[in-house]
């Protein structure tokens, strides 16, 4: 299965610009806390800002980008997103304040929704939906490999280099990556781009494309629920995941390097299970994220109890919970990933990535700034054990409901076909 995926066509080259522009991001983020942070002895909340400058733009211009993304050449888009944001990057090694970092951050933010969508369709091009489960596992993986390497790589490079060479080295990459995109196969699949529409004297259309992506996702009962199933538990994840080094703070025997144990342990885990879902490719959708909301409330509650009673070898358990949230996390994320991939017509992934990925951002960022309030008013012991509980609970209807949703999958399955069809007119 791996061995054939590997051999399609420019997927190697998408797979590898991934890796180099992963890595940068990282470089990027280190590189940015270090200059604001340290060097410029930012307050807390303008250091919060830094990761909502880059994530709003997805919240709202999410869906926008995906219709865009349909609607044009998504190789040059993921090329010019590439380049630009090198740019940007080095506008940011001359940066000398933080007005200039937001506006930064926030343009670098809106291309990567254009950039996002455009590969999630690039991929759905170069892979058939045979295949497309590892795909989409594999690249799982490399996100995860990111996440262990990346923090490693960066403070090292910020230890010995300015922080200005950092920004250089970060520009760099994301030209690296725009050269392996030139690998990547022309476009075949797609015929209703723009220019072909204003031939045929069509009047493009941003607003009818967005409705036909939200049409097509509530057309399919698994998609649409699958998809509010994803954000709530993102939002209940991210409202005990935000406050972790909090809770590690109430450690009595807690040594500096927990929160590293810990966040590794866990991009471990998830390199693990996305090998694993790479390989065994059979699974139902549904169940997986049942089971992977399951375990990361096992893992919040257990992590909240070890540390309320104070358990010794923090360092152990520490890791073994923090191994289990992420090795579960990706039994929430790839299946339905994959499953909204297979069905996808290739014309469409912008506009229905574009609506998901908006959704999910949203969680992300709502759930951190209840999580910080819920620790205030409640403590993070029973912020931890509210989002354990309410994990779990989720999982417990999501098995009880399961065979209806089943059953109302497998009559939208019939009026699938009929759906694309319709969207792609």
């Amino acid at each position: 299965m791996l061995s054939g995926l590997l051999k399609t066509n420019g997927f190697k080259s998408l797979i590898a610009a991934q890796i180099i522009s992963g890595l940068g991001d990282w470089l990027s983020i280190i590189a940015i806390m270090t200059m604001v942070g340290l060097k410029w002895n930012a307050t807390p909340i303008e250091v919060s800002l830094i990761m909502l400058c880059l994530a709003l733009p997805m919240v709202f211009l999410g869906p926008i980008a995906g219709a865009f993304a349909d609607r044009f050449n998504r190789k040059l888009l993921m090329i010019l997103s590439d380049l630009i944001r090198a740019g940007l990057i080095l506008l940011l090694a001359t940066a000398d304040s933080i007005l200039t970092v937001y506006i930064c951050l926030l343009a670098i933010g809106t291309i990567s929704t254009i950039f996002i969508p455009s590969k999630n369709g690039k991929l759905k091009e170069l892979v058939d939906n045979h295949h497309i489960k590892s795909a989409i596992s594999i690249t799982t993986m490399i996100d995860s490999g990111t996440k262990i390497l990346g923090p490693l790589l960066s403070g090292m490079l910020v230890s010995f280099l300015e922080v200005k060479t950092i920004f250089y080295l970060d520009s760099f990459s994301f030209l690296f990556s725009a050269l392996l995109l030139l690998f990547l196969p022309k476009e075949k699949s797609r015929v209703t781009t723009v220019s072909t529409e204003i031939k045929k004297g069509i009047k493009p259309s941003f607003r009818k494309d967005l409705a036909i992506g939200i049409k097509f996702i509530t057309s399919n009962l698994f998609m649409l629920t699958g998809m509010i199933f994803l954000g709530l538990s993102l939002l209940i994840l991210q409202l005990a995941d935000s406050q972790l080094i909090i809770l590690i703070r109430e450690l009595e025997l807690a040594s500096s390097n927990l929160f590293g144990y810990i966040v590794t342990a866990s991009g471990t885990g998830m390199f693990l299970s996305g090998y694993i879902l790479a390989k065994k490719t059979d699974y139902q959708p549904f169940i997986s994220m049942l089971f992977g909301v399951c375990g990361i409330g096992i893992s919040f509650g257990m992590m909240s109890l070890f540390t309320y009673f104070n358990v010794s070898h923090p360092n152990l358990w520490g890791s073994a919970f923090g191994f289990l949230g992420g090795f579960t996390a990706t039994y929430v994320l790839v299946p339905y990933q994959a499953y909204i991939q297979a069905i996808t017509p290739v014309q469409l992934t912008g506009r229905v990535f574009g609506v998901i990925n908006s959704v999910t951002t949203t969680a992300t960022i709502i759930g951190p700034l209840l999580g910080g309030w819920l620790s205030t008013i409640l403590g993070v012991y029973i912020t931890f054990l509210v989002s354990a509980c309410l994990l779990i609970l989720a999982a417990i209807i999501g098995w009880v409901t399961r065979n209806r949703l089943d059953r109302g999958e497998k009559i939208d399955s019939k009026s699938q076909s009929k759906a694309s069809g319709t969207a792609t007119s």
